[in-house]
């Protein structure tokens, strides 16, 4: 049988999902992170700022990549901002370690032409679940959203006399995007022909599996993989994928930083300009490859 959960930790993995508003799969990560924490450390009431630097040598000894490291760390220093919060602890002993320092890693996309072989292959599909899974793609990228935001939408989600839908985002924060014509079209199709042969009993939730229920964000990971590699592109790729296509494509064709930052539904600006940093690498290449002076040479 497993072990219980130390009891902080229980009530902080409790107080994410329920205050927070977080999906499974990060709670599952931090309930992980926090055990391989405790088991290395011991007393958590204990842990103080020199044995937590020690558990991140230790961490590095390991071959634990920097990153992964900064992510422990952070979760760590959540975990007892929220003890300090609720006076189970005086201080937080994680407040003042350095984060190791690694490279950003920029976000992972796609080009304009990979959607369009993506799309295509989702056209093709046939039946109930080709209907929904075309839908499910054009959303998603007609609208940048989350794997967690696209399973979460309801049926009185779509405003279509604005061509709006509504999103609710990490924290449970809602914001009101535009979808667009391709995304809208395929959505209508789907609530036309393909729901009504899905649902089993009556249910608010936009996109279903062939049982009826609410879509989860494994089956989602599972469509969108499935649909790429039914494209000539033969590419590996997650749903977030779209998500970063979706921003990047935006700030390629002209779109305003900020505006992109309301799309996405980031907090911070800064989150959104690591976008503009992919805008010019693909800047770069194609200059490079089209300007006969770009490599010294004349054509």
């Amino acid at each position: 049988m497993p072990q219980p959960l130390n009891p902080w930790i229980d009530a902080y993995l409790r107080h994410l999902r329920a205050v927070e508003v977080r999906s499974g799969e990060t709670l599952r990560a931090y309930e992980s992170d926090l055990l391989q924490f405790e088991e290395r450390v011991g007393n958590l009431d204990l842990a103080d700022a020199k044995r937590i630097r020690r558990w991140l040598l230790e961490l590095g000894e390991a071959g634990i990549s920097a990153r992964s490291m900064a992510r422990k760390l952070s979760v760590v220093r959540s975990f007892y901002r929220y003890l300090e919060h609720e006076h189970l602890r005086v201080d937080n002993p994680a407040r003042r370690i350095l984060s190791p320092k690694f490279r950003a890693r920029l976000p992972r996309v796609l080009t304009i032409d990979e959607i369009m072989a993506m799309m295509e292959a989702a056209y093709l599909e046939r039946g109930p679940l080709g209907v929904r899974n075309l839908s499910l793609v054009e959303t998603m990228y007609g609208a940048g959203l989350r794997s967690q935001e696209v399973v979460d939408m309801n049926l009185p989600d779509i405003f279509w006399d604005t061509g709006m839908i509504k999103v609710t985002g990490k924290g449970r924060k809602e914001r009101k995007v535009p979808l667009g014509r391709y995304g809208l079209t395929a959505l209508r199709r789907y609530l036309t022909e393909s729901r009504p042969l899905l649902v089993k009993t009556a249910t608010d939730a936009l996109f279903l599996n062939r049982r009826g229920g609410r879509l989860t964000t494994r089956s989602v990971r599972r469509i969108v993989k499935i649909t790429m590699l039914r494209s000539a592109v033969s590419r590996n790729i997650s749903p977030h994928w779209l998500r970063h296509s979706y921003a990047t494509h935006l700030l390629m064709n002209g779109a305003d930083l900020r505006i992109v930052q309301e799309l996405l539904g980031h907090a911070s600006l800064r989150t959104t300009q690591i976008y503009t940093h992919i805008s010019q690498d693909q800047l770069i290449r194609v200059y490079q490859a089209a300007h006969p002076r770009a490599r010294g040479h004349l054509e």
